[in-house]
């Protein structure tokens, strides 16, 4: 009976451990914020370590510098290099829970488990895919030709 009240004590051990260490985990988690600078050095925008926007600061003279669609574009580069740093960041603080072999950066992307052909994105629409030339009521007549 000692045996087993020892193993249960050890088990309860074991997973106030565990569930230390994941509330560390997500305690660093909320802690991230990285930022990034554009190459003009007037844009920088912060994201958390989940990749939303949480800062962005643009000084004045980028809206003289630049047309609105080009600030934009600018906006959207500095966004996704401070969401890599995050990921980064990310990845390291989730690594000391993950088995050894896991790519952290992946798991918290949500590719860990999948193949390459399984993230690419889907291939565009080919027009000639259209079925707009087809009928879809009985006929023995062949559908009609696109010209």
């Amino acid at each position: 009976m000692a045996d087993h009240a020892a193993q249960v004590e050890e088990l309860l051990a074991d997973y106030r451990r565990s569930r230390e260490q994941l509330a560390d985990v997500h305690r660093a988690l909320a802690a991230i914020s990285e930022s990034a600078t554009s190459p003009c050095g007037m844009v920088t925008a912060t994201v958390s370590a989940q990749g939303a926007l949480t800062g962005l600061d643009i000084e004045d003279g980028a809206y003289r510098r630049y047309r609105p669609a080009e600030l934009a574009h600018v906006i959207v580069r500095t966004t996704a290099a401070a969401d890599a740093v995050a990921a980064r960041a990310a990845g390291h603080a989730v690594a000391p829970v993950l088995p050894s072999g896991t790519d952290p950066e992946a798991l918290l992307r949500g590719t860990a488990d999948l193949a390459p052909a399984e993230i690419a994105p889907p291939r565009a629409a080919d027009p000639d895919d259209s079925f707009e030339h087809l009928t879809w009521l009985e006929s023995d007549a062949p559908p009609p030709r696109r010209s």
